[in-house]
């Protein structure tokens, strides 16, 4: 149990009851399929969680209902059914299991790939109905044919494993991946022309965008090879299905094996009359195996969500590597205390953010810096909505432009990050660092270097350093019953403005302000209330 009432989860398509039972160990699971929109929005507010597969559409409206909601789970890899930026913008996590059918993908691209080269599906049927055709069944072999890849992430890159086991040739295109990568794999890079030119098998292993083009229309089939045979295991609507009918009708591709559709279940669908088609029902990650992988990794996501920890992995946030982790987490709650110490000590609307990382930090992944520092200043001026997933959104919206920089020297600390806002009043510069152990320090505000051990509740005072004024702050803040837990002083010379910071076990009232800044050497004075800010989820 989180907390003294579980969390409550809701799960409205079928998933494997491995995943079911992780989360009832600790929320309310709630399993209600088959449910309309309308259905849907009427509940779903009560819920902290949704885990779907793809037979449920999270549109704009239900996300807007789920008042409660905090995470999105999709059993499976794709997302399509999910309305990601309307769930970017309300803050909640998107997450899904791009791991978990990869080898049942896999496998089932090389049964179709061998089932096509074999017309085994046919030779079955004709055999049968009683018929005995075997020169009508004549295929080819695999060996030394040349396999095009498009798309070499995790299942065109397991594709490509199984597919050097039979002997072929591999070619691949994919922008995002290294040349050094695909060598590794033993697959030759190539551009999607090469590939229509030299491939006599193609498969598809790309995602598909919100463009209305397809990856696979008229013109590209005309550029193929004459008897190429395709596969499609990756989404319905990289292939424009009518032109490959006709490229099929004519010969010119000699067969297709297609798990997905641009409409499915398919409805009058001419590509289902075709002997050349080697058609299932969205099959690829229809295995045993593949169900309680996916079920089991989002679950098990879902549950760190709810325990407010981070997850290795999100469709809509930026997650820091695993590998780097140790070195980069350090650094969130620092971001953002100097966010949230920023807003509530400097004036002025906020126009632009610039963030330098200096030293050894420069070198790692710094987006979820930016953002925690986002959320530090943002949750001042908004509320405690802001998280890691809309923060980068709400100050875009707010015109707040944020520029980083990397610096890999500093003056006289390992790492660096220095921030400096520009506002209508002028630009402000706040600067932090994180010491071994994970102990963070701001070591600049304004003009002024200092060593600021953030705490909960701090007092800041801008003043003329000379003699008494210390003693007179504390004099009334020991009057007011606030203990001084620490203090730190910045100048830049003797007599002349400095800055004072002190650690305080209490809040302080307006009243105690307003005594404060009766002080004839105070120039300003100001109370600041780190909330949820000293830590790294």
């Amino acid at each position: 149990m989180l907390g003294k009432e579980k969390h409550k989860v809701l799960v409205s398509d079928p998933v494997s009851e491995k995943g079911i039972h992780m989360l009832r160990e600790v929320a309310q699971v709630d399993i209600n399929t088959g449910l309309s929109e309308e259905e849907l929005v009427e509940i779903i507010g009560e819920y902290d969680a949704l885990m779907v597969r793809s037979g449920t559409q999270v549109t704009a409206k239900i996300i807007e209902a789920g008042h409660n909601l905090k995470v999105i789970g999709r059993a499976g890899v794709g997302v399509d059914n999910i309305d990601v930026d309307k769930a970017t913008e309300l803050g909640i996590l998107v997450i899904n299991a791009p791991e978990g059918n990869t080898i049942s993908a896999a496998e089932h691209t090389l049964a179709l790939m061998l089932a096509m080269a074999r017309n085994v599906p046919n030779s079955a049927t004709s055999l049968k109905q009683g018929q005995w055709q075997r020169s009508k069944f004549m295929g080819v072999e695999l060996m030394k044919k040349t396999l095009g890849i498009i798309g070499l992430g995790r299942i065109g890159s397991e594709v490509a494993r199984r597919a050097r086991a039979f002997g072929m040739n591999i070619m691949a295109y994919d922008p995002y991946i290294s040349t050094e990568r695909t060598e590794k794999l033993g697959v030759q890079s190539a551009t999607l022309d090469d590939i229509f030119q030299q491939a006599d098998f193609i498969t598809l292993h790309a995602p598909k965008t919100s463009s209305k083009n397809y990856l696979v229309g008229a013109e590209e089939l005309s550029r193929m090879k004459d008897g190429v045979r395709i596969i499609n295991c990756a989404r319905g609507g990289l292939i424009d299905e009518k032109a490959l009918y006709e490229a099929l009708v004519s010969g010119k591709v000699a067969a297709a094996a297609l798990d997905v559709f641009e409409e499915e279940p398919p409805k009058k669908n001419p590509l289902l009359e075709l002997e050349q088609v080697i058609p299932t029902p969205h099959l690829g990650a229809s295995t045993q195996e593949a169900q309680v992988n996916v079920a089991v990794q989002v679950a098990d996501k879902i549950i760190h969500v709810l325990k407010g920890e981070p997850v290795d992995m999100a469709v809509n946030v930026f997650v820091i590597p695993q590998e780097v982790l140790s070195e980069v987490e350090p650094f969130i709650p620092l971001m953002k205390t100097m966010g949230s110490f920023y807003m509530q000590v400097f004036d002025g609307r906020v126009e632009k953010i610039e963030i330098v990382y200096g030293g050894d930090i420069s070198e790692y992944p710094v987006t979820p810096l930016t953002t925690a520092l986002l959320i530090g200043f943002l949750r001042v001026m908004l509320d405690s909505t802001v998280n890691f997933v809309n923060a980068p959104i709400i100050a875009r919206n707010r015109g707040i432009q944020v520029k980083e920089t990397r610096s890999k020297s500093t003056s006289i600390f390992h790492n660096l990050v220095t921030v400096h806002v520009t506002t209508g009043e002028g630009v402000f510069t706040l600067a932090g660092t994180v010491f071994e152990g994970g102990d963070t320090r701001i070591v600049q505000i304004g003009d002024y270097r200092i060593e600021v051990v953030p705490s909960n509740y701090m007092l800041v005072n801008k003043y003329i350093d000379k003699p008494g004024v210390i003693g007179k702050v504390g004099t009334i803040l020991g009057n007011n019953n606030v203990n001084i837990a620490s203090m730190q002083v910045g100048r830049q010379k003797i007599g002349g403005e400095a800055v004072m910071v002190l650690q305080i076990d209490n809040l302080v009232t307006d009243a105690v302000l307003q005594e404060l800044e009766e002080i004839d050497a105070i120039m300003s004075t100001c109370f600041v209330e780190i909330k949820d800010m000293l830590t790294r989820s």
